[in-house]
């Protein structure tokens, strides 16, 4: 399930060939090509004096250059030595993920941002960390596992998998502080900022949580790292990434049909003389990827690649930015612009093409393929009206991003008896919006972005789960917003591999 070297540098070499079908046309100008690894490659150094905001005035750039501009969705901290002895702490700690591995991953988003590959983006709305557990870590990427071999095998292009884990902590609020009978307090930002508790003590602000969870997502990582190269990802146990609680439903018998054909596969791989016991049938390249919303926690882990001379966060492989903290002027946007990881932006409907254009040039200034992933939450409707006033204009631009759908952010509802839910319906209206209006705009639909588990859990409603309002109560777990559990989740993944079938002319499944 992963790309040989050889491969991949005879795919990049190729520049736009096998994905042209799919390439803007904004993309396929009579300009020389580069290939997207070259591109990535030649990148210079970025410097404290080097970087560019968007409108084009040059303005320098430091790990805590942010300080310097507004930073929305911040907590405060009532003892700033207590904060300080924090960050100290964390710029003392090893760094979670390397350089290299980075590289990597922007090296295939590049390819995917030229119509040579998908996005899987997945995992908790917010890990905590009471829930803490490697079942939890292996569950849930088992889910990812078989998401990403529907998806692979139905739309015979590459999928890069990347977990919202190890890290995924903070959440923005609606509002400060949360009141219940009259008592106000601050609002639960995250196990890295405070407690869910409803107390005063639960909820103080306390920055040595950053400090927890910094350990709690070294765990988690040293787990995907286990679990993605040391066999349990290996293509011919694909059987065994079944959940109990998946197998006898209609989309975990799918899955059984579908794994047999890709055993059958195996087979005629090995008759051929294919060696399937390789590193390419036995691993896989799993990142992962969270919110860039508590800043303090993210400069204290930015460190200097000595190879390169450029400034990496290396608290995750890739990080975006939401749709509550992605002004132009702002803090967040100020300290990614600066770093060498791949990003995202969050946008709804609230964008302006103008707006997107400048996020685009403040966050790659220098048009990298593979650097800027536009993550969309609309809302079918509101995607159907506004998303092709936004492709338009990257295209007319000559932009070159990964356009991701997040299905499942513009379509929360509370109940009746009060709980946060998603209708699968809706989910799956705005997925089937987003592919119709790239397929109308000539562009390449890259991935989709989505909050799940591989638990068992009643938090969305709908799908072959048969959730219902009134059965929400009998596993609702999460401690933020709501999760397609494991069957809705492969109910989903099949969904888009029938759709990217349709796309390049392939029976269905």
């Amino acid at each position: 399930m992963r790309l040989s070297t050889s491969s991949a540098a005879l795919l990049l070499a190729s520049g736009l060939c096998g994905g042209a079908a799919f390439t803007p046309a904004s993309l396929t100008t009579n300009t020389p090509q580069k290939s997207a690894l070259s591109m990535v490659a030649s990148v210079p150094p970025r410097t404290e004096s080097s970087s560019a905001t968007g409108s084009g005035d040059k303005k320098a750039w430091s790990p805590d250059s942010w300080k310097n501009a507004v930073a929305k969705q911040m907590p405060v901290y009532e003892d700033e030595d207590e904060l300080e002895d924090a960050v100290n702490a964390l710029n003392r700690v090893a760094p979670l993920v390397f350089a290299g591995e980075v590289r990597s991953l922007h090296e295939k988003l590049a390819r995917v941002s030229q119509g040579q590959g998908f996005v899987l983006m997945g995992g908790d709305c917010a890990e905590s960390f009471k829930e803490f557990h490697v079942n939890h870590i292996r569950d849930t990427f088992r889910v990812i596992m078989q998401m990403a071999l529907v998806m692979t095998f139905g739309s015979a292009m590459p999928v890069v998998k990347i977990g919202r884990m190890a890290g995924q902590f903070a959440k923005p609020r609606s509002e400060p502080n949360e009141v219940i009978d009259g008592v106000s307090l601050p609002s639960y930002r995250g196990d890295n900022v405070n407690r869910e508790e409803f107390t005063a003590e639960a909820r103080r602000n306390d920055p040595h949580l950053m400090v927890k969870a910094y350990h709690q997502s070294a765990q988690t990582l040293n787990i995907l790292r286990a679990f993605s190269t040391g066999g349990f990802a290996d293509i011919s146990r694909l059987h065994a990434w079944n959940l109990d609680f998946v197998e006898d439903t209609d989309e975990g018998s799918r899955y059984r049909k579908l794994a047999a054909k890709v055993d059958e596969s195996l087979r005629f791989m090995k008759a051929i003389g294919i060696d399937t016991s390789s590193q390419e049938f036995t691993s896989v390249d799993f990142y992962t990827a969270h919110e860039c919303l508590l800043l303090p926690y993210e400069q204290a882990l930015t460190r200097e690649d000595s190879t390169t001379g450029k400034w990496y966060d290396c608290s995750s492989h890739m990080l975006w930015v939401g749709e509550r903290t992605r002004d132009l002027d702002g803090a967040h946007l100020e300290f990614t612009r600066g770093i060498g990881n791949p990003l995202g932006v969050k946008i709804s409907d609230k964008c302006t093409p103008e707006e997107l254009i400048r996020i685009i040039e403040t966050m790659n200034p220098q048009n990298i393929p593979g650097k800027l992933s536009i993550i969309v939450r609309m809302g079918a409707e509101k995607l159907r009206k506004n998303l092709p006033e936004l492709i338009r204009a990257v295209q007319r631009e000559g932009k070159a991003v990964v356009w991701i759908s997040d299905p499942v952010h513009g379509n929360t509802r509370k109940t009746e008896s009060g709980f946060k839910t998603r209708d699968f319906e809706n989910i799956r209206a705005e997925l089937r919006a987003f592919f119709d209006v790239h397929d109308e705009m000539g562009s390449h639909p890259g991935g989709v972005h989505i909050e799940m588990t591989g638990e068992d859990v009643t938090e969305c409603t709908g799908g072959v789960s048969s959730v219902t309002d009134d059965t929400l109560k009998h596993r609702y777990n999460t401690a933020c917003d709501p999760r397609l559990n494991g069957s809705q989740a492969l109910e989903l993944a099949f969904l888009i591999a029938e759709r990217m079938r349709l796309r390049t002319g392939l029976p269905p499944l």
